[in-house]
């Protein structure tokens, strides 16, 4: 066993029921759109729903206290007595800076949202706040059956989102796609849950409690079989190549909106980050070639489809699994910089992939398309667009100065020191990062006008402006003050690491 790690112990539960606030307030909010009467009632009440939650939850980010490694706000009320499970939510360093982005990408999504969404825009705004309000419990849950619950729950409103509001002519097979898929990873993830629950070495019995299983790891005989069904049920979502191809078909044929988000909280990857490595840490340093593996495949694979593509969205897509990779790899290194690299991307991703997924919103609702046959020479017409497409771009691949560029260089560093031959197959993965993105950006963005729609499209809109400056204020934020976030996730990413490495070298 382990020994106790003070670092992990949990702060004292606060009195103000901070997250449940964040869980319940969406929630509640949904609810009450569907009796408003006029439309732009419901934009307006939407917004301000979602613009709540954003202070809410910087309230949040603000109170906690960074050097306290353990989880903090703690809530905790009996649920299930007779199989003690407990409605018990927290957060600690590494989860604090997720609900602040994930409110502000909702935010984004519900003004990309404000004039394209013409079709029951009751129900689209109720879904979006409604899976806003289950995503914040998945970050926040500290109790195995309760974080199940909200990541199964987060299917019903995707589902009717990219069903009833895709773009393209085969949304409903998209959404059937989806659902299959997580339905699918569900299954392992469930039979993982309950083998800890089960089999914890602790006196207490029957145990769901997150903090309990971190002080009381499993037997070893049971952590290999709930490693991999964890990390495999984790994997479907993040997603983690060969389980990725759900993600370019619902970015093709689905809402932007939810394209956006779907790009930009990477659910699955925090997943992983939170449950499959550290509960069963014997196991997942055993498994360290598992991960590096399907991350490399990832990251080489992603980015090498990436550059035979002639649709902006599609791009995207395979450029979302090719950074997916990298943070596996990242994490996989299991020192404190390749973690906080990984912590750092999962959090840029709301702001650069999800953003950039937004800009190609914006372009497919002026020119009905992203495909490179109906683009080319955007910026003369939209130098706006063009600029903020381009910062957020630079972004992606990591230019100096941006908050991409910190968190890549974090990993590649971790990488380097866990094994250099791989850390030479993760740079070669950036540099066609590099390759795809300017050249697509060259192709579409550059170049004389030759479609007439593009000679007249309208540049940014200021609904659109404002989305697009504030993602790139917080590249730059995040690329000149790299200090703000990583003093935040230091404390709880250094005990991670004390816990994942204590007993061996990963390498």
């Amino acid at each position: 066993m382990l020994p106790h790690l003070e670092p992990l112990s949990a702060a004292d539960p606060i009195s103000f029921p901070m997250l449940s606030l964040l869980i319940l307030l969406p929630l509640a909010w949904a609810l009450a759109l569907p009796l408003l009467r006029g439309e732009r009632a419901v934009r307006v009440v939407a917004l301000a729903g979602a613009v709540l939650e954003l202070v809410l939850a910087l309230v949040m980010l603000l109170s906690l206290r960074p050097e306290v490694a353990g989880m903090q706000f703690v809530e905790q009320a009996t649920w299930i007595p007779s199989l003690n499970v407990h409605y018990l939510l927290g957060v600690d360093g590494i989860a604090a800076l997720f609900p602040p982005l994930t409110a502000l990408l909702f935010c984004a999504v519900i003004l990309a949202s404000w004039t394209s969404i013409q079709l029951m825009p009751r129900l689209y705004f109720a879904l979006l706040l409604a899976l806003e309000g289950l995503t914040m419990g998945v970050f926040c849950a500290l109790d195995l059956v309760l974080f199940f619950l909200f990541w199964e729950l987060t299917l019903v409103p995707i589902y009717f989102l990219i069903s009833l509001w895709g773009i393209g002519p085969e949304r409903r097979y998209a959404a059937t796609k989806y659902t299959l898929f997580m339905l699918v990873g569900g299954v392992p993830l469930l039979f993982g849950m309950i083998l800890l629950g089960l089999h914890h070495p602790g006196p207490s019995g029957l145990s769901f409690d997150y903090r309990t299983l971190l002080e009381q790891p499993l037997p070893a005989p049971w952590q290999t079989p709930v490693f991999l069904l964890l990390f495999f049920g984790f994997a479907v979502k993040a997603p983690l190549f060969p389980f990725h191809t759900w993600l370019p078909t619902v970015l093709r044929e689905g809402p932007v909106g939810l394209s956006a988000l779907l790009v930009g909280l990477k659910l699955g990857v925090f997943g992983i980050l939170r449950f499959a490595l550290p509960l069963v840490p014997t196991a997942a340093r055993e498994f360290f070639w598992l991960m590096t593996a399907l991350g490399l495949i990832g990251l080489i694979y992603g980015a090498l489809v990436a550059l035979r593509q002639s649709n902006l969205r599609k791009m995207l897509a395979f450029s979302s699994i090719s950074h997916v990779g990298l943070v596996i790899v990242g994490l996989a290194a299991m020192n404190i910089q390749g973690v906080q690299g990984a912590v750092l991307q999962l959090a840029n991703f709301s702001m650069i992939a999800g953003g950039l997924m937004l800009m190609a919103g914006f372009l497919h609702h002026r020119l009905g398309s992203t495909d490179l046959a109906s683009l080319g020479g955007l910026a003369r017409p939209l130098p706006r667009l063009t600029a903020l497409f381009l910062l957020l771009g630079m972004a992606s691949i990591g230019l100096p100065g941006t908050n991409g560029f910190v968190a890549e260089l974090l990993m590649l560093l971790g990488i380097l020191q866990a094994s250099p031959g791989v850390a030479v197959i993760a740079l070669l993965g950036v540099i066609l990062g590099a390759a795809y993105f300017l050249g697509f950006f060259q192709r579409a963005f550059l170049g004389p006008v030759t479609q007439p729609a593009v000679a007249s499209a309208m540049d940014l809109r200021p609904r659109e402006l404002l989305i697009a400056s504030v993602m790139g204020l917080l590249v730059l934020a995040g690329g000149l003050l790299p200090n703000l976030a990583q003093n935040i996730t230091a404390s709880a990413a250094n005990a991670w690491v004390i816990r994942m490495t204590s007993m061996a070298k990963v390498f």
